[in-house]
């Protein structure tokens, strides 16, 4: 069977945004985690890979819950920003520079793999099958993601059309926080047991917070020039002070999770 592109574009780099990104894009909520580690899949000494980690933000959560983390993205700038960020003495994070697709790592050496906020950057059935590679027979592999939700005539929406207007290339609009794909390709990879669970919450934001959450996305900070990117935040500026002026302004988002088990005594035939 023929495996499908990533869906990441060349163009998109969010080295170029990394500033705003670790100060800006809100982590995912104490109750991700809480929720994870009611189900018992962390428990004290866990050796855990977080794939597409960013600045870190599962990585962090999962080694202040006592995991043995290893955080692995292709950007060495939100490294950078990952381990500047850390406040986990023991045990601590480590930092791989690598993609998801083709993890220098040993078989069979993890107890759990995560990707937050990222498994639409990956080539899915070639990073599930890198995963099962990694994980322990019975290990467990969890792939979240933590969306803000356009609604009508909400400031999401509001944004989402001026990103719009300055990017037309931009592909991400209109999402609803679900994504019924990822268990079809856990599926394909062999992953078994599988299980969704998903909530919503509102997180609020300052003018300038949002302003920077939004620099920080696909469509803006990391797909843009500098001068046009000051062009969108001066425009999202004005928008917010006239059509949305209260502060804070409390954005609507979806947490969205699958979890999958590595599968005992099968091998994928996918190439």
């Amino acid at each position: 069977m023929a495996l499908p592109d990533t869906m990441a574009p060349a163009h998109i780099n969010f080295g170029l945004t990394a500033d705003d990104y670790s100060s800006y894009r809100a982590g995912f909520p104490d109750a991700f985690f809480d929720r994870i580690q009611g189900r018992g899949l962390i428990p004290e000494g866990t050796r855990l890979l977080d794939l597409g980690s960013g600045t870190g933000t599962i990585a962090r959560g999962m080694a202040e819950r006592n995991c043995q983390t290893v955080a692995l993205d292709i950007s060495l700038a939100l490294l950078k920003q990952a381990r500047g960020l850390n406040t986990v003495s023991e045990p601590r994070p480590g930092y791989l520079l690598a993609d998801a697709e083709s993890i220098p790592l040993t078989s069979n050496s993890f107890d759990l793999v995560t990707a937050g906020q990222c498994w639409h950057w990956f080539n899915g059935i070639r990073a599930a099958l890198e995963a099962r590679r990694v994980l322990i027979p019975g290990g467990t592999l969890i792939i979240a993601h933590f969306d803000w939700l356009p609604l009508a005539g909400n400031v999401v929406s509001a944004t989402e059309s001026l990103i719009l207007r300055h990017n037309p290339s931009w592909s991400f609009g209109s999402g609803n926080g679900f994504y019924p794909r990822w268990l079809e390709q856990l599926r394909l990879a062999g992953f078994v047991g599988l299980e969704t669970f998903s909530f919503d919450l509102e997180v609020a934001y300052s003018h300038i917070a949002w302003r920077g959450r939004i620099r920080a996305s696909a469509g803006v900070g990391a797909a843009l020039d500098e001068s046009e990117v000051r062009s969108f935040d001066d425009n999202l500026a004005a928008l917010l002070g006239s059509d949305f002026p209260a502060e804070p302004l409390y954005v609507p988002h979806r947490v969205f999770t699958v979890i999958g088990k590595k599968a005992l005594g099968w091998t994928s035939r996918l190439r």
